[in-house]
């Protein structure tokens, strides 16, 4: 499905959006549940990842195809390999096949678990013959992706003798490792994170019967802060469901967009963004983005709709994400106008005083290129190509749109 969406406003009155629960909280307990079944889930996200995440875990089949999902294949290769006696292949889209995966791998295997390559080294699809893993002390490299710490994490306390994970270099996206410690806490799960240490003790005692709600996905609210950004001096727009001291990185979006000149107000586990007031022309928007990589993009594309520059840094990640994020947003920022410069981890961008109308933006099978460009539609018309992808974080995200005023025409 493309789209096309006119220049539009956003209509002045209260408007409140639900947004569906975080995919990196859901995707981390509900491996957490699949281990210890005591726990039930509330608001659990409605993306596709958190879905291909279910019926995985649910899956009775021998060959489990995850699609897109990164963080369900990471935490995935660690939960199977922790399964005694269950034996599965994990596959994916073609981009998946092209995300690398040797470091979780060698870590598990370093363990004593049970995994081969199918295709390429390297890389999934994987076959996981399910062990008893009984070795406990592991080194990983650490600045890569912190989905790597978060899915041996996750699985640590069900090993026999536990976890002790030791972090070579630096800390990739520390607040997502923070998240995942946080979540082993409220199940009293015994997990320190020091220094370059994480240890996790063995769960000797049944979990709690509890339930656990799910927070709001702040990475999926960033658009709307990039919405607030670029319309006029007092547009308001409420968001639910959120909490002031929030578990995810993403929620640093509060500070970030005061220099956007937006206010964010919590009340009743919901934030108020509102427009106060407008960004100079000669700002450079300077942020190191290391622990707080995925509103990148949103930042962007932020800086380009006011005309002003960025200088953002701490991206090594985005190069192996859905796409290549930092090629991607050179790309389709140029064709709108912007002047870009990337390298390998960061990103420049030049202020400009106009924006190239009617530009179809493509999307590389990347819900987050969507989305970050969608508010553009506030300064000209647009298309954007394969914007179904937004599913697979936030199914009602065209919907919500049109609530609140774009104009959105599909064919």
């Amino acid at each position: 499905m493309n789209i096309i969406l006119e220049q539009s406003e956003i209509i002045q009155q209260p408007l409140h959006v639900t947004i569906t629960g975080s995919k990196s909280e859901s995707n981390r307990l509900l491996v957490l549940q699949a281990l210890y079944p005591n726990i039930a889930l509330e608001n659990v996200s409605n993306s596709d990842d958190s879905d291909v995440m279910q019926m995985a875990l649910n899956s009775k089949e021998s060959l489990v195809d995850i699609h897109h999902a990164g963080t369900t294949m990471r935490f995935l290769t660690a939960y199977f390999s922790s399964c005694e006696g269950k034996i599965v292949t994990l596959t994916g889209s073609k981009r998946m096949k092209e995300r690398p995966i040797k470091i979780l791998v060698d870590a598990l295997r370093d363990l004593g678990a049970d995994i081969t390559y199918v295709e390429n080294d390297g890389y999934p699809p994987i076959k996981i013959i399910g062990k008893n893993i009984t070795q406990s002390e592991v080194t990983l490299k650490a600045n890569v992706s912190s989905q790597y710490i978060s899915a041996l994490m996750l699985i640590g306390s069900s090993l026999e003798n536990g976890l002790k994970l030791t972090l070579d270099g630096a800390i990739t996206s520390v607040p997502y490792i923070k998240m995942t410690l946080n979540l082993l806490h409220q199940l009293n799960i015994d997990a320190q994170f020091k220094r370059q240490t994480i240890t996790v003790k063995p769960k000797t005692e049944a979990v709690a019967k509890q339930t656990l709600t799910v927070e709001s996905d702040w990475s999926s609210a960033s658009y709307f802060f990039s919405i607030v950004a670029l319309s006029p001096i007092g547009t308001t727009i409420t968001l639910s469901a959120y909490k002031a001291s929030s578990l995810q990185g993403d929620s640093v979006l509060t500070t970030i967009y005061k220099q956007f000149g937006v206010t964010t107000t919590f009340s009743d586990h919901s934030i108020t963004l509102k427009k106060v007031e407008d960004v100079l022309k000669d700002t450079n928007i300077t942020l190191d983005l290391v622990n707080a990589p995925d509103i990148a993009q949103t930042i962007a594309v932020t800086c380009f709709g006011l005309g002003i520059a960025c200088s953002l840094s701490g991206l090594h990640t985005l190069k192996i994400k859905e796409t290549d994020r930092l090629e991607a947003l050179k790309i389709e920022l140029e064709k709108l106008g912007g002047n870009v410069h990337i390298t390998d981890k960061t990103l420049d961008l030049e202020p400009s005083d106009r924006i190239n109308e009617d530009v179809a933006i493509n999307t590389y099978n990347d819900h987050r290129m969507a989305m970050a460009f969608a508010p553009l539609a506030l300064r000209v018309k647009m298309r954007v190509n394969d914007a179904e992808v937004v599913s697979k974080s936030y199914p009602e995200f065209w919907s919500d749109l049109e609530k609140i005023g774009f104009k959105i025409n599909k064919h």
